[in-house]
């Protein structure tokens, strides 16, 4: 089992930045792909952005290219999500997520744990 913990969201203006932080407690995530996801209120959870289990290849929805910067330190079994020029349609609860698999997907059911989430809110 692996438990997953996010912290650093928060209230930001538009143009804001945000650095969110996954801390994996349990079984070790050295060789597991990780993800971040996001959810507003009344949709469904969306990929944001997943990093293979040693962070050689990164991926991210084409909503957040270039703003959004996914990176980890299995060493400290922990993954970081850098949100740079925050939109407010970026608000959401952004979830962390890890897979028993080495390689990164973006799709919700692939992954195998899930933290709580963190809130982000954007204002205009």
């Amino acid at each position: 089992q692996v438990q997953l913990v996010e912290s650093g969201g928060g209230l930001v203006q538009a143009g804001g930045s945000l650095r969110l932080s996954c801390a994996a407690f349990g079984r070790a995530i050295s060789t597991s792909a990780m993800g971040w996801f996001r959810q507003a209120p009344g949709k469904e959870r969306d990929f944001v952005a997943s990093i293979n289990w040693n962070g050689d290849r990164t991926y991210y929805a084409d909503s957040v290219k270039g703003r959004f910067t996914i990176s980890r330190d299995n060493a400290r079994s922990t993954v970081a999500l850098q949100l740079n020029s925050l939109k407010p349609e970026d608000t959401g609860a952004y979830y962390c997520a890890a897979r028993k698999s080495t390689y990164a997907r973006s799709g919700p059911g692939e992954y195998d744990y899930w933290g709580q989430g963190t809130q982000v809110t954007v204002s205009s």
